[in-house]
């Protein structure tokens, strides 16, 4: 099984990617729920929806969240009676946020409801929330703490970033089904998602480091930083305000450790020394995912970069290989 730890649009564009390269029932996608909140009386889950959307091929090309062909009348009318419609949500979202919460309102856990969700809409892999507790990212600025959504849609994440915290995160634990899953691993791929606020709060949770560390299963990470710019949203400047390297050195340094290959972009390709240095192999190929043949290309390469990190260390300690891949004929 192939494990895969995302959030945004980026996050969601490689598991896509990796969806359409494996058989669908070998994939497993753990995904940040700390940019979940209430809008409406409802229960928004932006980052799975995301993922969700992306792998159920319903997900708008032209903004890569929500879904395509969207309609906004109930924004419209939500207008009309004073409301003020920051947060974007169209008429099918909507349903989604209102079976959501209608079943966690029932009694269901987070996971669950996810998983009957999903397999609605014909996603065949797994997707599963990191916990099923509430998580809320906090953003520290000059203007005071925002939460997350406030910062990055409300104010377009034009705030400089001082802090960053998670709500919750201390009750938090990792689900029965995330621990089965990487358990089960074969390759565990970080995607190229915001390392601070997709990533970060799922490592937060109680269990995943643990798991992470006594997995067998080598650990890839995909940059998301290309040419020392976020390719979408503000990791570029989240990075920089929390101290850190904008580069895809930066993000190796930040995932030292945890991960046994990162792979980069060409556009960064004089950065191969130096993350190589801190004991990470490198792959440095196109990361940049403009249509579905890029996920899918970026895909097979992770995925024959982690088969090589697994080779490698099977040499090493005079284990037979592995094949971990299950590519669809």
């Amino acid at each position: 099984m192939i494990v895969a730890l995302a959030g945004g649009v980026g996050g969601a564009k490689l598991a896509h990617g990796l969806y359409q390269l494996v058989q669908p029932h070998t994939l497993a996608v753990i995904v940040n729920t700390a940019d979940d909140f209430n809008l409406f009386g409802l229960r928004i889950s932006p980052d799975a929806d995301t993922v969700m959307y992306t792998l159920a091929g319903v997900a708008n090309p032209a903004t890569g969240w929500g879904v395509a062909g969207d309609t906004w009348n109930t924004l419209e009318m939500l207008t009309r009676y004073g409301y003020e419609p920051w947060f974007r949500l169209g008429d099918r979202d909507f349903a989604t946020h209102i079976a959501r919460s209608e079943q966690l309102g029932a009694g269901r856990s987070l996971t669950d409801v996810t998983q009957t969700l999903s397999g609605a809409l014909g996603v065949h892999a797994q997707l599963l929330p990191m916990c099923d507790e509430p998580v809320a990212t906090q953003v520290d600025t000059p203007s005071g703490q925002l939460p997350f959504q406030d910062y990055f849609v409300r104010r377009h994440h034009q705030d400089p970033v001082t802090g960053v915290s998670f709500t919750g995160i201390e009750n938090a634990t990792m689900t029965k089904a995330a621990a089965a899953a990487i358990e089960r691993a074969t390759l565990i791929i970080i995607c190229p998602s915001n390392p601070i606020v997709s990533i970060g709060p799922i490592l937060a949770v109680a269990g995943y480091r643990d798991a992470l560390g006594r997995s067998k299963a080598p650990k890839v990470a995909v940059s998301p930083i290309v040419g020392g710019k976020a390719l979408r949203g503000p990791a570029d400047q989240m990075l920089a305000g929390l101290g850190h390297e904008v580069s895809a050195f930066g993000v190796a340094q930040m995932y030292r450790g945890l991960i046994d290959g990162l792979v980069i972009d060409e556009a960064d390709a004089d950065q191969q020394a130096r993350i190589s240095a801190l004991g990470i192999r490198v792959l440095v190929t196109n990361t940049v995912m403009n249509d579905e043949a890029d996920r899918v290309q970026l895909a097979r390469e992770t995925v024959a970069f982690g088969q090589a990190q697994l080779n490698a260390g099977n040499q090493q300690a005079g284990r037979s290989q592995l094949d971990i891949t299950s590519q669809r004929p």
